[in-house]
Protein backbone atom coordinates (compact mmCIF):
# COMPACT_ATOMS: atom_id res chain seq x y z
CA UNK A 1 0.00 0.00 0.00
CA UNK A 2 1.28 3.47 -0.80
CA UNK A 3 0.18 6.67 0.83
CA UNK A 4 1.36 10.20 0.21
CA UNK A 5 1.68 12.68 3.04
CA UNK A 6 0.03 16.08 3.04
CA UNK A 7 2.72 17.55 0.79
CA UNK A 8 2.77 14.52 -1.55
CA UNK A 9 6.55 14.59 -1.11
CA UNK A 10 6.77 11.02 0.14
CA UNK A 11 5.31 7.62 -0.60
CA UNK A 12 5.02 4.84 2.00
CA UNK A 13 5.98 1.54 0.40
CA UNK A 14 4.88 -1.83 1.73
CA UNK A 15 7.62 -4.49 1.56
CA UNK A 16 5.15 -7.12 0.33
CA UNK A 17 4.03 -4.86 -2.53
CA UNK A 18 7.67 -4.32 -3.50
CA UNK A 19 8.32 -8.07 -3.44
CA UNK A 20 5.28 -8.69 -5.63
CA UNK A 21 6.28 -5.95 -8.09
CA UNK A 22 3.16 -3.87 -7.47
CA UNK A 23 4.55 -0.84 -5.64
CA UNK A 24 3.73 2.54 -7.24
CA UNK A 25 7.35 3.58 -7.82
CA UNK A 26 8.48 0.48 -9.71
CA UNK A 27 10.95 -0.51 -6.98
CA UNK A 28 10.03 -4.18 -7.22
CA UNK A 29 10.18 -4.34 -11.02
CA UNK A 30 13.51 -2.55 -11.38
CA UNK A 31 12.17 0.69 -12.78
CA UNK A 32 12.49 3.02 -9.79
CA UNK A 33 13.43 6.69 -9.89
CA UNK A 34 16.37 7.98 -7.83
CA UNK A 35 15.72 9.52 -4.43
CA UNK A 36 16.00 9.39 -0.67
CA UNK A 37 14.38 6.77 1.53
CA UNK A 38 13.84 5.86 5.16
CA UNK A 39 13.52 2.22 6.16
CA UNK A 40 11.20 1.60 9.11
CA UNK A 41 12.38 -1.39 11.11
CA UNK A 42 11.06 -3.16 14.18
CA UNK A 43 13.46 -4.91 16.57
CA UNK A 44 11.85 -7.46 18.90
CA UNK A 45 13.29 -8.78 21.11
CA UNK A 46 16.28 -6.59 21.93
CA UNK A 47 19.42 -7.71 20.12
CA UNK A 48 23.16 -7.31 20.04
CA UNK A 49 24.17 -6.79 16.42
CA UNK A 50 27.66 -6.55 15.00
CA UNK A 51 27.50 -3.73 12.46
CA UNK A 52 30.54 -4.14 10.23
CA UNK A 53 33.50 -2.01 11.27
CA UNK A 54 31.33 -0.17 13.83
CA UNK A 55 31.39 -3.30 15.98
CA UNK A 56 28.78 -4.75 18.30
CA UNK A 57 25.90 -2.59 19.46
CA UNK A 58 22.85 -3.12 21.63
CA UNK A 59 19.52 -2.45 19.93
CA UNK A 60 16.70 -2.30 22.47
CA UNK A 61 13.34 -3.60 21.31
CA UNK A 62 11.51 -0.84 19.45
CA UNK A 63 11.19 1.02 16.19
CA UNK A 64 14.07 2.34 14.09
CA UNK A 65 14.30 4.56 11.01
CA UNK A 66 17.36 4.44 8.77
CA UNK A 67 17.85 7.15 6.15
CA UNK A 68 19.65 6.44 2.89
CA UNK A 69 19.67 7.59 -0.71
CA UNK A 70 19.99 5.95 -4.09
CA UNK A 71 20.99 7.98 -7.12
CA UNK A 72 22.77 5.29 -9.15
CA UNK A 73 21.30 2.89 -11.66
CA UNK A 74 17.74 1.84 -10.72
CA UNK A 75 17.72 4.50 -8.01
CA UNK A 76 15.26 3.55 -5.29
CA UNK A 77 15.55 -0.08 -6.41
CA UNK A 78 18.07 -0.26 -3.58
CA UNK A 79 15.05 -0.43 -1.26
CA UNK A 80 14.22 -3.82 -2.80
CA UNK A 81 17.73 -5.04 -2.00
CA UNK A 82 17.26 -3.95 1.62
CA UNK A 83 13.89 -5.73 1.63
CA UNK A 84 15.52 -8.94 0.42
CA UNK A 85 18.22 -8.69 3.12
CA UNK A 86 15.50 -8.18 5.74
CA UNK A 87 13.47 -11.18 4.57
CA UNK A 88 16.53 -13.42 4.36
CA UNK A 89 16.63 -13.96 0.59
CA UNK A 90 19.82 -11.90 0.11
CA UNK A 91 22.66 -12.46 2.53
CA UNK A 92 25.34 -10.01 1.37
CA UNK A 93 25.97 -7.30 3.96
CA UNK A 94 27.25 -4.14 2.27
CA UNK A 95 25.76 -1.19 4.18
CA UNK A 96 25.42 -0.72 7.95
CA UNK A 97 21.65 -1.15 7.71
CA UNK A 98 22.12 -4.62 6.19
CA UNK A 99 23.55 -5.87 9.48
CA UNK A 100 20.54 -4.61 11.44
CA UNK A 101 17.84 -5.45 8.88
CA UNK A 102 19.30 -8.92 8.31
CA UNK A 103 19.30 -9.81 12.01
CA UNK A 104 16.69 -12.36 13.14
CA UNK A 105 15.24 -9.92 15.69
CA UNK A 106 14.61 -7.23 13.06
CA UNK A 107 11.83 -6.88 10.52
CA UNK A 108 11.19 -4.32 7.80
CA UNK A 109 7.80 -2.66 8.28
CA UNK A 110 7.85 -0.09 5.47
CA UNK A 111 9.97 2.27 3.43
CA UNK A 112 9.21 5.95 3.06
CA UNK A 113 10.51 7.13 -0.31
CA UNK A 114 11.03 10.68 -1.55
CA UNK A 115 11.48 10.24 -5.31
CA UNK A 116 13.96 12.57 -7.01
CA UNK A 117 14.70 14.35 -3.71
CA UNK A 118 18.35 14.57 -2.64
CA UNK A 119 17.67 15.13 1.07
CA UNK A 120 19.47 12.28 2.85
CA UNK A 121 21.51 14.29 5.37
CA UNK A 122 18.82 16.94 5.88
CA UNK A 123 16.26 14.21 6.58
CA UNK A 124 18.59 12.40 9.00
CA UNK A 125 19.23 15.71 10.79
CA UNK A 126 15.51 16.50 11.00
CA UNK A 127 14.76 13.03 12.38
CA UNK A 128 17.49 13.29 15.01
CA UNK A 129 16.01 16.62 16.14
CA UNK A 130 12.45 15.27 16.21
CA UNK A 131 13.25 12.09 18.10
CA UNK A 132 14.88 14.16 20.86
CA UNK A 133 12.31 16.95 20.87
CA UNK A 134 9.98 17.67 23.79
CA UNK A 135 7.05 15.31 23.62
CA UNK A 136 9.02 12.51 22.02
CA UNK A 137 10.27 9.50 23.94
CA UNK A 138 13.73 11.13 24.07
CA UNK A 139 15.46 8.05 22.66
CA UNK A 140 19.01 8.87 21.66
CA UNK A 141 20.65 7.73 18.44
CA UNK A 142 21.40 4.04 18.93
CA UNK A 143 24.81 3.88 17.22
CA UNK A 144 27.07 6.80 16.30
CA UNK A 145 28.29 6.66 12.71
CA UNK A 146 25.53 4.27 11.54
CA UNK A 147 24.94 4.92 7.84
CA UNK A 148 27.03 8.06 7.93
CA UNK A 149 30.47 6.90 6.83
CA UNK A 150 30.36 9.09 3.69
CA UNK A 151 29.21 12.34 5.33
CA UNK A 152 29.70 14.42 8.49
CA UNK A 153 26.39 13.43 10.13
CA UNK A 154 26.60 11.77 13.55
CA UNK A 155 24.25 8.96 12.40
CA UNK A 156 21.51 8.16 9.89
CA UNK A 157 19.65 5.89 12.32
CA UNK A 158 17.10 7.01 14.89
CA UNK A 159 15.07 5.04 17.38
CA UNK A 160 11.59 5.26 18.79
CA UNK A 161 9.30 3.06 20.82
CA UNK A 162 6.41 2.88 18.32
CA UNK A 163 6.44 2.23 14.54
CA UNK A 164 3.31 4.26 13.78
CA UNK A 165 4.62 7.30 15.61
CA UNK A 166 8.05 6.97 13.98
CA UNK A 167 6.43 6.64 10.51
CA UNK A 168 4.45 9.83 11.15
CA UNK A 169 7.65 11.57 12.29
CA UNK A 170 9.46 10.49 9.11
CA UNK A 171 6.60 11.70 6.89
CA UNK A 172 6.48 15.03 8.70
CA UNK A 173 10.24 15.46 8.44
CA UNK A 174 10.24 14.70 4.70
CA UNK A 175 7.56 17.33 4.21
CA UNK A 176 9.65 19.95 5.96
CA UNK A 177 13.04 19.27 4.33
CA UNK A 178 12.06 18.53 0.74
CA UNK A 179 12.59 21.47 -1.61
CA UNK A 180 9.40 23.20 -2.68
CA UNK A 181 8.11 21.90 -6.01
CA UNK A 182 6.11 25.05 -6.72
Amino acid sequence: MARGNASDAAVVLDPDAIGEGRDPLGVGIGDAPPGTYALLLQVDPAATVTVGALGAAEFPAGAYAYVGSAFGSNGLGRVDRHRRVADGTHDVRHWHVDYLAGHAAASLDAAVAAPRADIECRLATALRARTRAPGSDGTAAPLPGFGASDCDCPTHLVAGSDLDALRATVLDAVGTVIPSRD
